[in-house]
């Protein structure tokens, strides 16, 4: 008796092995995502807050130039910094798509596209910075161009970074591995990107920044990613044949 029950002990204990490497997998994972993520609020911290509070005066292209050539190693870092940024959202979206894929295959492609479509925007929108660095001594005139162009490349490119976040907040909440609510969130903060940049189109003096109101659900899947990951169960049973979301 003791051998013919050796096979499904076996088969049993090898069952949860894998299951168990399954569960360490998905967490680890999840939280490389939620620190990636994490990476990210830093970088964009010192590039888009920092920088242009240290070194742009409003209105005044001269003031401007005076800064950069006073402080030209930080504006280089700013650069740096933006093509950094670019390539960690790769590596987020990457990770992102291995957790949510069971919540949907479609709308996790969707968002791993819609992200993609905007990281090259933004890097090559850094060649307008790249411009004004190369014409510090010369025409003020193409430095204020440059200037206006590297902006408008960053209100086209938060388009995208803002449609990615709605599939993404759509997975998150049909999930069933993680909160909805930071599912809904996440749409929020998307729709507060894209309502800003068509806001500079249409209305360029409207005053209201909504991104600055809507990111909460960026930071809630950040930390929850990084300090609880998924719930794994749930997860394996989305991520199951039979039962797999789509």
């Amino acid at each position: 008796m003791k051998t013919a029950h050796a096979p499904l002990l076996a088969g049993s204990i090898h069952a949860e092995k894998r299951s168990t490497d399954a569960a360490a997998s998905i967490q680890a994972t999840a939280r490389t995502a939620g620190l990636l993520y994490l990476l990210l609020i830093p970088l964009g911290i010192f590039g888009m807050l920092y920088i242009p509070h240290t070194l742009f005066v409003e209105g005044d292209t001269a003031a401007t130039v005076r800064h950069i050539v006073a402080n030209e190693a930080l504006f280089r870092a700013s650069i740096l910094t933006a093509l950094v940024t670019q390539v960690v959202q790769v590596f987020v979206v990457f990770y992102l798509f291995k957790v949510l894929e069971p919540a949907g295959r479609g709308a996790a492609l969707l968002m791993v596209v819609l992200i993609l479509l905007g990281v090259p925007i933004a890097m090559l929108n850094e060649l307008n910075h790249i411009a004004v660095w190369a014409l510090l001594d010369s025409d003020v005139e193409l430095v204020t161009l440059f200037l206006r162009l590297h902006h408008a490349g960053i209100v086209i490119a938060q388009i995208f970074w803002g449609l990615w976040l709605v599939p993404m907040g759509y997975l998150v909440f049909r999930s069933g591995f993680l909160p909805r609510v930071i599912g809904g969130l996440l749409v929020v903060a998307g729709c507060g990107y894209v309502t800003d940049s068509a806001l500079f189109f249409l209305a360029p003096g409207f005053g209201i920044t909504f991104s600055e109101f809507t990111f909460l659900g960026e930071l809630l899947i950040t930390f929850w990613l990084l300090i609880r990951g998924v719930d794994v169960e749930a997860w394996k049973v989305a991520a199951a044949p039979p039962y797999a979301i789509r």
